[in-house]
């Protein structure tokens, strides 16, 4: 899909370390024992597993995303069909076979590909398939809830983002500088977490478009494979389209100013690939389109405010919940974001970008449906809970919802 190679490569470590993670918790499948309500009873709770699982995931990370899904479902002891997206079933194929050469039985790990459209719609379909675990778009969700809504099936969704990083006027302006820049213009903006928003105190506002900008500018943008390119394409023509109309949009809304970018690059090496400039807009306002929607591509919009109230509310002002960040040296005002944000997911000097294997990662609102990847909170999608009830008094004692007692 065009990664840099250090992201590639990351890409493939955060599958490694979710394996080792995964395959840890299964010595840590945690039920718990309690008191019963009445003697000579034991009480406790056990996980089992859902049974058979349909996993539809994304190109943006080809095997990184595929192991957060696979590997936990196969330490609950489920079965699986994994789809990977037909732009990049190469990566998940690999993993895959990693699989098989690690021993997993035949059957255990069943790989299907095609378009969402068809093998997307028979898996999330299929009266086989008890669970659906889908990373996507807003769009596709959607669908697929719908779809599993129609036969009682699990659903697990993560969607879309509109990510904000806050810089106050006590922030430190070059290292917000670098996060921004890496949140917006990592993977070529193309992830669910990028820095699509960066909402500045006015105190410091010129000063860090000025830098933002002149650092955009600086990236070298080229193939992926190029251990020196910071930039590499965007994924496909459908992704270019999309990415140019919102920048036309953004230049075409009343008060924004294209800072730097804005073109698609196609002369030379660059008519090989989809490559489009690392684009910022600034002056831009809260409700304007590119501030609300989603676009996925190396675009971010630099929006001023007045104080950390507004920022916080123009931050919450979106229809996802993703991620969000503040760069601040004052810990009440770190505190104070951290608790009025609502998301999944909050960094604080920190980009919208990065998450980490063991702690859940998933979010609010219109990005998903309450379900978490990754930490142990992936364990509750992958399994069901059984409650056990031991009665060893030798005689029938009835639970206290079955034995009405006289009162007074």
């Amino acid at each position: 899909m065009g990664k840099v190679l250090k992201e590639a490569g990351g890409d493939v470590q955060e599958a490694i370390d979710c394996t080792y993670y995964a395959a840890g918790e299964g010595r840590r499948l945690h039920g718990f024992t309690t008191p019963a309500e009445m003697p000579d009873k034991f009480a406790m709770c056990v996980r089992q597993p859902v049974g058979l699982c349909g996993l539809i995931t994304p190109w943006n990370f080809p095997m990184a995303i595929p192991s957060w899904k696979l590997m936990p479902a196969l330490i609950c002891g489920n079965t699986v069909v994994i789809k990977p997206a037909e732009d990049t079933p190469l990566s998940t194929y690999n993993l895959v076979k990693a699989c098989e050469e690690a021993g997993v039985p035949p059957g255990v790990v069943n790989l299907v590909m095609g378009s969402g459209s068809t093998i997307g719609k028979r898996l999330t379909s299929h009266p086989s398939i008890r669970l659906i675990s889908l990373t996507g778009s807003t769009e596709t969700g959607r669908i697929v809830a719908s779809a599993c809504a129609e036969r009682n099936a699990i659903c697990s969704l993560e969607m879309g983002g509109k990510n904000a990083i806050m810089i106050m006027d006590d922030a430190d302006v070059d290292n917000a500088v670098e996060g921004a820049i890496w949140g917006a213009f990592g993977t070529s903006g193309q992830r669910c977490t990028a820095s699509s928003r960066l909402i500045v105190h006015k105190k410091v506002y010129k000063q860090f478009s000025k830098k933002l900008v002149d650092r955009a500018k600086a990236l070298r943008i080229g193939n992926g494979a190029d251990p020196k390119v910071d930039v590499g394409p965007v994924v496909n023509p459908n992704q270019v389209e999309t990415i140019m109309n919102y920048i036309d949009i953004g230049q075409n809304e009343d008060g924004a100013t294209l800072a730097c970018g804005g073109h698609r690059l196609t002369k030379g090496d660059y008519a090989h690939g989809y490559f489009i400039e690392p684009t910022v807009f600034t002056d831009v306002t809260p409700d304007m389109r590119i501030a609300q929607e989603e676009i996925f591509g190396p675009v971010t919009s630099v929006i001023p405010v007045k104080s950390l109230d507004e920022a916080i509310e123009v931050a919450n002002g979106v229809q996802y919940g993703l991620s969000a960040a503040i760069y601040t040296q004052d810990v009440n005002r770190a505190f104070h974001a951290m608790n009025d944000i609502y998301t999944g997911i909050f960094y604080v000097n920190a980009s919208t970008i990065g998450a980490e294997v063991h702690l859940p990662f998933g979010g609010t609102k219109g990005t998903g449906n309450g379900h978490r990847e990754a930490g142990t909170q992936v364990l509750d999608i992958f399994s069901e809970w059984k409650s056990v009830y031991v009665d060893y008094s030798g005689k029938l004692q009835r639970a206290q919802i079955d034995n009405k007692k006289a009162i007074g």
